[in-house]
């Protein structure tokens, strides 16, 4: 959890111990960070099975003065 982030614990029944407060509030961060990496997988377009097989099959074209008159096929 980074240090911008934060929310609001309150313990209204019971007396947990320091080291209890401690275990619960790491627990809760790291639900917290992994619900965000969640959010930011899932803004992400899916990549699909053609894009993954994909492969450069030529160099890419440059146009330009004389490009297609030293063309050489």
């Amino acid at each position: 959890m980074t240090d911008e982030q934060g929310f609001d614990l309150r313990i209204t029944s019971g007396s947990p111990t320091p080291e209890e407060l401690a275990a619960l509030t790491a627990v809760l961060a790291a639900v917290v960070d992994e619900l965000a990496d969640g959010e930011a997988r899932s803004l992400r377009p899916p990549v699909t099975a053609w894009q993954r097989s994909q492969r450069s099959l030529r160099r890419p074209l440059a146009p330009g003065f004389g490009a297609w008159r030293s063309f050489s096929g």
